[in-house]
């Protein structure tokens, strides 16, 4: 059930109604549970089952943990936590990557083997749930919070289905507390989330589903294109995968904020960043932060404790090569993240160097006093930074990836307008320029979005536009409703 499409209009429609309808809070937290399992079960009743089942072992575990005393005891129960998780996320979602890799490597060794091909059908949003309930489990061993003993709430907690399947991931210390507040009726809140949701819908629908095509079609066959081409697919697909993503989680957010929840925002315009440091502070706001608090900071502690130059640098590079892995078992996704990774690990080591430059120096004086040509150039650097890592992300193999790279700047193949039956490259630049004016807007001129949103409007009206606007979106839709690109991880 994509919110992109109808289906899922008419089940938000019927929940959002039954919701507000009824007014009392247990039972409100049934409907939406129930609501939530209905959702994911479109998808797959065998993968409903394990979604419920790995709630009910990640509350008892929290539990048992929460009434121990014992330190070791403690520790063996997030330990059999951890590995239950990992088991379960490494089984369905890496174990046919490695034995695959493992039958090449001993081909290629000459050593005849009869490993099993394995294709095993990824289970929707397990790596959101999956990380969700470990961070509960830890936060409850590092006593941040206590175990919940409500079943309907915890389990509510990990399948809400507004960011079930794509996040963001939550923390329990942020959503627990808010099913267990009642939750009151608010016209303002009702008309921001629904601006937000149908925000959401326009960046996936209008943009990212019309950028999409061209993406596909240079990237499925590289070599048929040009230089020109490959540059242009690579750009496009940076903000495809922004609007996507981000129009996801807009949606996500939108739609909790009508029922009276509020979802930890995700983005926070990562195309302005002036270094990888802050790319990775405004992009997939909570996995960075999931990976810089449960792994990054044990690993940077540990071998800051070693010293040594190359100490200093491994946790990053290790917490982003995983960031990477997270997202896919593929040679493609480990070096998006060892990518980057190296990247951060060479930045701070620069900055740390800078340190040294006075202030006072004729350096240091140029610097100040091109303050904002040195603010442009950084962002321009940082997005070619970004898409030299997209191209990674987004091609189907290394060689494919290598080609992209070792051919951007190359004058055979054909013209960037390319052959296929797609929107205009012109039109789709039209299309990222008006994104980057409205979130210039958005960023830079709140008070002027609010005037012109909902000031000078009825409150009827401005529903009417919204709803007009959701319908517009539908129909500017290309080729149907199209999944959003991290359904997949």
């Amino acid at each position: 059930m994509l919110f992109n499409s109808l289906s899922f209009v008419v089940f938000f429609v019927c929940v959002f109604a039954l919701y507000w309808t009824v007014r009392v809070r247990t039972i409100q937290n049934f409907l939406l549970l129930v609501a939530s399992y209905v959702f994911y079960g479109a998808w797959s009743w065998k993968f409903l089952l394990l979604l419920i089942g790995s709630t009910l072992l990640d509350f008892l575990w929290g539990i048992l943990i929460d009434r121990s005393v014992d330190p070791r005891r403690r520790q063996l129960f997030l330990i059999g936590s951890i590995v239950m998780n990992l088991t379960v996320l490494g089984g369905f979602k890496y174990l046919g990557f490695f034995v695959s890799e493992a039958a090449e490597f001993l081909a290629w060794l000459g050593v005849p083997s009869s490993l099993p091909v394995l294709e095993i059908v990824l289970p929707i949003g397990i790596s959101f749930y999956t990380f969700q309930t470990m961070a509960y489990t830890i936060d409850v061993y590092r006593k941040k919070i206590p175990a919940e003993r409500n079943p309907i709430d915890f389990a509510l907690y990990v399948a809400f289905f507004p960011q079930l399947v794509a996040g963001p991931i939550e923390r329990a210390s942020h959503m627990l507390p808010q099913f267990k507040i009642e939750r009151l009726w608010s016209a303002a809140g009702i008309d921001s989330g629904l601006q937000l949701a149908v925000w959401g819908l326009f960046k996936k629908v209008v943009i990212a589903d019309n950028l999409s095509p061209y993406v596909d079609a240079v990237y499925l066959h590289p070599a048929g294109y040009s230089g020109t081409a490959l540059m242009t697919a690579t750009a496009f697909f940076a903000f495809q995968i922004y609007c996507d993503f981000s129009g996801y989680s807009d949606t996500a957010r939108g739609t909790a904020r009508m029922l009276g929840f509020e979802l930890v925002r995700n983005f926070d315009h990562p195309y302005i960043s002036r270094n990888p440091v802050e790319f990775w502070q405004r992009w997939h706001i909570s996995l960075s932060q999931w990976f810089q608090d449960y792994l990054y900071f044990p690993l940077a502690m540990r071998f800051m404790r070693k010293g040594g130059w190359a100490n200093r640098y491994k946790a990053h590079i290790i917490s982003m090569t995983l960031i990477g892995l997270w997202h896919g078992a593929s040679w493609t996704f480990i070096v998006f993240g060892l990518y980057w990774g190296v990247i951060i690990a060479l930045y701070l080591f620069a900055m740390e160097r800078s340190v040294d430059v006075a202030p006072e120096s004729r350096l240091g004086q140029a610097a100040a006093s091109n303050a904002r040509l040195i603010h442009s150039l950084s962002l321009g650097v940082m997005f070619v930074i970004a898409c030299i890592g997209w191209i990674f992300f987004r091609a189907e193999s290394m060689s494919e990836a290598w080609y992209m790279l070792t051919h951007l700047f190359s004058p055979e193949g054909v013209p960037a307008v390319l052959r296929a039956q797609i929107v205009h490259p012109a039109v789709l630049w039209l299309l990222i320029l008006s994104l980057v004016i409205a979130e210039w807007l958005q960023r830079n001129r709140p008070a002027l979005v609010a005037c012109v949103s909902v000031g000078r409007l009825p409150a009827i009206a401005w529903r009417y536009a919204l709803v007009a606007a959701i319908i517009f979106s539908y129909m500017l839709a290309q080729q149907g409703s199209r999944p959003f690109i991290y359904f997949q991880f």
